[in-house]
């Protein structure tokens, strides 16, 4: 059976470093509260112009880590079969930034798939490629996850319990099959649409008549919304679940990990 093996990764961030003390001067926050909560010192917000226009687009970054990936590889960039693009801050409405990226890189119509899992849309995309690599729908493919979260924040005091966690950037990983005992041992994928609200952004939106309008952007409805202490406490428990769970799955014991890369919860 063939394996999907990680052979190459890449990352992109803006040059543009916000730490902790410069949003002291945006809203009513110290680097003591906003570590204490999250352990985060700094991020990576883009630029932007004089138009608010973003200096970088989101595809450009994923562009960036692609390249890194696609060299850490050592293959031709022809060799990818299919991109998966990981985002939930696309550049346009649509079409997603995977054919964008596709046109970026000067790929050989290379088939393009975009993943709206929010925090987990590279695990999805991962356990999305080991699947088509295990069906032998592809042999090479491009991971990106990336994002543009701060032109969409609320950055005053009301909306800092999210302005302080977000930043920009991309990641990329080129994933290949292989017949050797490596690779993507198993995965566990769920979720509870009881709770989507808890943690949403909810406009622009397609149940809208022109999806957004000045009563929506008045409200503050355009900005993404979280139940912190909700989804913190639901997060980290299920997080445990799911890590138990894969490794049942995979036949390895919690003793034989090494290392956990976890996202922020």
């Amino acid at each position: 059976m063939k394996h999907a093996a990680v052979i190459g990764t890449g990352f992109h961030v803006p040059d543009r470093v916000v730490t902790n003390e410069d949003l002291t001067r945006l809203m009513d926050t110290s680097d003591a509260w906003i570590t204490e909560r999250s352990g985060i010192k700094e991020r990576r917000w883009v630029a932007q112009n004089a138009d608010g226009m973003v200096v970088e687009t989101g595809a450009e970054m994923g562009a960036q880590a692609a390249r890194m990936a696609i060299g850490a590889a050592g293959i031709d960039k022809n060799d990818i079969d299919l991109i998966l693009y990981a985002t939930l801050s696309p550049d346009v409405f649509f079409p997603g930034n995977g054919v964008f990226l596709e046109d970026l890189l000067e790929l050989n119509t290379a088939g393009a798939m975009d993943i709206r899992n929010q925090c987990t849309g590279f695990v999805y995309a991962l356990a999305a490629a080991d699947g088509f690599i295990r069906a032998g729908t592809a042999r090479t493919i491009l991971i990106v996850g990336q994002e543009i979260q701060s032109t969409g924040l609320n950055v005053t005091t009301e909306g800092r319990d999210l302005a302080v966690l977000f930043g920009d950037g991309a990641g990329a990983a080129v994933v290949q099959a292989t017949d050797e005992d490596r690779g993507v041992i198993a995965s566990a994928l769920h979720s509870q649409g009881r709770f989507a609200k808890e943690l949403m952004g909810e406009a622009p939106m397609s149940t809208h008549r022109g999806r957004i309008d000045g009563d929506i952007m008045a409200a503050g409805r355009h900005y993404p919304f979280m139940n912190g202490q909700m989804v913190f406490k639901h997060a980290t428990r299920r997080f445990c679940e799911a890590i138990k769970e894969v490794l049942e799955k995979g036949g390895a014991d919690i003793a034989e990990v090494d290392l956990v890369i976890p996202h922020q919860a």
